[in-house]
């Protein structure tokens, strides 16, 4: 046999046994190896992720990663995350998963999968008291700010109301642009108008019109079914005992559905 044949067959061989990728372990075996607990968490959402007078990481998602991390027995890294970069970070496997008031939609699903939902959030378009909206129409031509690549900023951009969108990077700074009058109108959730109330002086910002009722959940990459069912099983256990709903309902000022909405 020639010195070409030889490494033909070689090369050939080496094809069928000797270049094949190992297989990746599953998140959830990662994570116990790695007896470490990765959640990006947006951190410039209040009440759901802020940080407080000594800058330490709060709020109801915080708090939520927090339980999770001590009943699987393993310490918490927060990856702090922004909602335009919160399936990119998935994605490249900067973090195990998503608990950052993240919105089931069929836009999202197509790209991660969720768990079930441990929270709801609601899309609701806001403004000062005394202000007169009505409907979508009567925003036509006013500006109305939302954070940037969040499903209120989807949901609200498809409604096509007319209205000049202003698009802020986090809640945070939402909330700042409506304390200072840059913007007097917001499409954003209760909690961010809360939070917005808690700063601004004058008449308080109130909802003008509910746009949706979105249920949030975790979200983790795509064919992590076992990552997946131990996600549920944590929830549904947490759901039953009170601890999540005593969460949200420190941080959101009410209970949780009696009956969560399906993910």
């Amino acid at each position: 046999m020639n010195r070409r044949t030889l490494l033909s067959a070689s090369l050939s061989i080496a094809a069928m046994s000797g270049f094949a990728v190992p297989a990746r372990a599953d998140a959830l075996t990662t994570i116990r190896d790695r007896k470490k607990l990765l959640v990006a968490i947006d951190l410039g959402s209040p009440p759901f992720g802020q940080t407080d007078a000594q800058m330490q990481p709060t709020g109801s998602d915080v708090e939520t990663a927090k339980l999770l991390a001590a009943d699987w027995g393993m310490p918490l890294e927060i990856v702090q995350v922004t909602s335009p970069n919160r399936v990119p970070f998935l994605l490249t496997g900067k973090a195990d998963m998503v608990i950052a008031s993240f919105s089931v939609t069929e836009e999202r699903k197509k790209v991660i999968d969720f768990s079930n939902a441990y929270g709801v959030i609601q899309i609701v378009v806001a403004a000062r008291k005394g202000t007169e909206i009505k409907d979508h129409a009567s925003l036509a031509g006013k500006r109305v700010g939302t954070t940037r690549g969040s499903s209120n900023d989807k949901e609200f951009t498809s409604l096509n109301t007319g209205a000049q969108i202003v698009r802020y990077d986090d809640d945070a700074t939402l909330i700042t642009a409506l304390v200072s009058g840059q913007v007097d109108i917001m499409a954003t959730s209760p909690q961010v108008m809360a939070a917005a109330n808690g700063r601004a002086s004058g008449s308080p910002f109130e909802v003008k019109i509910v746009v949706k009722t979105n249920p949030y959940a975790i979200g983790i990459r795509k064919g992590e079914a076992a990552l997946q069912a131990a996600l549920n099983e944590w929830i549904a256990a947490n759901l039953a005992n009170g601890k999540l709903s005593a969460i949200y309902e420190k941080y959101n000022g009410v209970a949780l559905p009696a009956q969560m909405p399906s993910a």
